[in-house]
Parts: C-alpha cells; sequence; structure tokens
C-alpha cells in the first residue's frame, strides 16, 4: 500500500466515521443501480417512442458504452483534482440522475435519435464518473475496515436495481410515460446521491502522472475476467425486458418483473458474497459463478418459455453477482492508487459496452434475441476457463 493510501486509510480509522462512510457509500450504491434498473425497464418503452428497430436500440446502447469509456481517463483524474473520491460524488452522482431523466426528453428535438444517442453517450459518461470512484472510495473503507465488504456495497447497487425495476414496473403498469417513470425515479436517485455522498468524507485523493494506463501484470486477467462478467451483466440488463417481451409475448409488467427478478438474485449472491470471498477465496467463488451463469443462460435459450427465461436471468444474476465486486477490490489493492486500479479494471470491463450492443443487435436483426443470448453461454465458458489458468487460488 502506498503512503498516500495508508493516509486515505487513516482518514477512517475513527470508528463512528468509518461507519457513517460505510453507510453513506451504501447510499451512492444504492442510488447508482436505482437509475439502471430504471432504465433497463424503460427500454421497450424507450425503443417503441423512438420507434426503433433492434439494431437503431443496439446503436443508443452502443453509444452509452462508447460514453462510458470515454470517461474513464476522467475517472481516474478527477478525484484528485477535486479533492478527493467523497468531494466528487457530490458532484456526478446527482448530475448522472439528470442525465437519465432527460433521455425520454429528447424525442421533442430536430433529429431525436441522433440527440437520444447523444444523451445516451452522456449517461454512459455520468454513469463512469459514479461507478469509479464510488468503488474507489468503498475500497479504502474495505482495507480501513480490515476485512472483505465490498459485496456488500454492491448488494446495495443490486437492491437498487430491484427498486428502480420494481417502481418503474409499476409506473409502466399504470400507463406512466418513459418521461413520467424516468423522472421520478431520477429525482429519488439525486435525494439518494446527496444523502450518501455528505456522509462519506474525503476518500482517495492522490495525484497521478498519467490519466490512464492500460492493465498490466496480474490485473490483465482480472480485467479480462470483469469484462466479461460485465458483458452477462448488460445483456440481461439491456435485453431481457425486450426479450421477454417481443420474443417471448409477455406483458410490459412480465417483463420488467423478469429483470426485477434477475435483480433480486445479484443481490441475494452479494447479500452473502463477502462470507463466500472470506470461506472460499474469490479464485473458487468466481468459477462457481461462471458455471451457474452458464446454467442460466442455456436455460434462458434452450427453453426459451418465459418462465425458463426468469428463472435462467435469475440464475446469471446469482453467478455474476460477486465476480465484479472481487475484481475491483484485487484490482485497487495492485494499482498505484484505488482510482486508478478501479479505473484500470472498469476500463476493460466496460469496454463490453462496446462489444455487447453491437454484437446483440446484429445477432438479433439476422435471427433472434434467443440466439443473442447464446453468446452468454460462452462467456461464462471463457471465465471459468480463464479463472482456472490465471487467478490465484
Amino acid at each position: 500500500m502506498t503512503e498516500a493510501n495508508t493516509d486515505a486509510v487513516l482518514e477512517f480509522a475513527e470508528e463512528g466515521k468509518r461507519r457513517r462512510a460505510r453507510v453513506g457509500v451504501t447510499a451512492i450504491f444504492l442510488s447508482n443501480g436505482l437509475a439502471i434498473g430504471a432504465w433497463a425497464v424503460a427500454i421497450p418503452q424507450v425503443k417503441t417512442l423512438f420507434a426503433l428497430s433492434d439494431g437503431g436500440l443496439s446503436l443508443i446502447l452502443l453509444a452509452a458504452g462508447i460514453g462510458a469509456l470515454a470517461a474513464m481517463p476522467i475517472a481516474g483524474v478527477l478525484p484528485p483534482r477535486i479533492g478527493g473520491t467523497g468531494p466528487t460524488l457530490r458532484v456526478t452522482g446527482p448530475l448522472a440522475a439528470v442525465v437519465l431523466a432527460a433521455l425520454p426528453a429528447m424525442i421533442v428535438l430536430p433529429a431525436p435519435t441522433v440527440a437520444l444517442a447523444l444523451c445516451a453517450f452522456l449517461f454512459g459518461v455520468g454513469n463512469i464518473l459514479v461507478d469509479v470512484p464510488m468503488n474507489a472510495h468503498a475500497s479504502v473503507i474495505e482495507r480501513a475496515w480490515g476485512q472483505a465488504i465490498m459485496s456488500s456495497f454492491h448488494a446495495a447497487w443490486s437492491a437498487g436495481g430491484l427498486v428502480g425495476a420494481a417502481i418503474g414496473g409499476l409506473l409502466i403498469s399504470g400507463g406512466a410515460s418513459p418521461a413520467l417513470q424516468l423522472g421520478l425515479e431520477a429525482a429519488l436517485c439525486v435525494a439518494l446521491a446527496l444523502w450518501g455522498a455528505l456522509r462519506i468524507g474525503v476518500g482517495d485523493k492522490q495525484a497521478h502522472a498519467m490519466a490512464f494506463a492500460m492493465p498490466h501484470g496480474r490485473l490483465i486477467a482480472l480485467s479480462v475476467i470483469a469484462l466479461l462478467a460485465v458483458f452477462a451483466e448488460m445483456s440481461v440488463t439491456d435485453w431481457s425486458a425486450l426479450y421477454l417481451r417481443s420474443d417471448l409475448g409477455t406483458s410490459a409488467g412480465v417483463a420488467s418483473g423478469g429483470y426485477a427478478a434477475y435483480a433480486f438474485m445479484m443481490f441475494l449472491g452479494r447479500a452473502f458474497g463477502d462470507g463466500l470471498v472470506r470461506r472460499w477465496g474469490a479464485r473458487r467463488v468466481v468459477i462457481v459463478g461462471a458455471l451457474v451463469i452458464l446454467a442460466g443462460a442455456a436455460l434462458a435459450v434452450g427453453l426459451a418459455t418465459p418462465a425458463a427465461a426468469v428463472i435462467g436471468f435469475c440464475l446469471v444474476g446469482l453467478g455474476v453477482a460477486n465476480m465484479v465486486p472481487a475484481v475491483f477490490s484485487a484490482s485497487a489493492r495492485a494499482a498505484a492508487s484505488p482510482s486508478m486500479g478501479v479505473a484500470m479494471a472498469a476500463s476493460m470491463a466496460y469496454a463490453a459496452g462496446l462489444v455487447g450492443p453491437p454484437l446483440f443487435g446484429a445477432i438479433a436483426s439476422a435471427s433472434s434475441l434467443r440466439a443473442a443470448f447464446a453468446t452468454v453461454v460462452a462467456a461464462a465458458v471463457a471465465i471459468t476457463a480463464l479463472a482456472k489458468l490465471r487467478m490465484d487460488p
């Protein structure tokens, strides 16, 4: 651990301050997950609102992925420039929620599809400017805590996804427009993000000599596992509601419920994740998780019924639950600072946002979303092989 990292940990040496910071960061994870859950269930309605094809939707999602990747160099160096990960989150959390609310409003502008793509790009940027500092801040608190607690933060993110999907599903079932649904949920995100950010302290404020560095050494294997795990996550987040709605013919409420069930199982897996990592080790947790993803994706595409798809997505959520927390925690320890370590791993992980949308869109346009979801099976096989060969026990 570097001297700067030691100083960051010492900020939370007092138990009361450490506990307040943990609660505050948990609220920020909850807020970020709620935003993603709200967007996930809104996708079919936004697709209809803008009259997008599957290919057109994939380009909108690709724009968000490009925004996420473009923001990575900024995410690694922004915290020290404005005083630490805590002050950063006081700004980026509310701004990201505002962009979420703006997405359906693009319909009133000239060239609305282009405007939607630009707004999706900004949504990707905003999400990463929350994601990286909140994970870096969480890693500092984890070190001060003295034991693995990263999965508990990601459990809050999954709980937020569940809440966002549930609220969104109720609003959609009640006839709410995408603007109303996303606007109300974005307002809740702003309140949670601000409440949490005012309680978390300064966090990581180390300055860096470079804006970005590619993963190196053992970070490479960890980052590729994170990429494949996020690919599986984003596949369900972005396409599960549409798969249930268009390919399997369910109602809008059932479609949003499918994502909510997935988010619940991810939350459940992360709620017990810290204990599993302590008992089994990260490598075994990743391998078992990959096998569960494999079973879930195979079930969702093999039987292709609403019940099988929902159960399959639940298994994917359970399997993927602790992969990203384990990788981010290890990457934060391995690099010169938590912010830079998380940014390195996240850069590779969120490259899935560039791979997934065009891949899914191309396969869905040529065949079906059912065929596109078969790529999650391949990702699970690759994670299993890579973890066995390259991860430390």
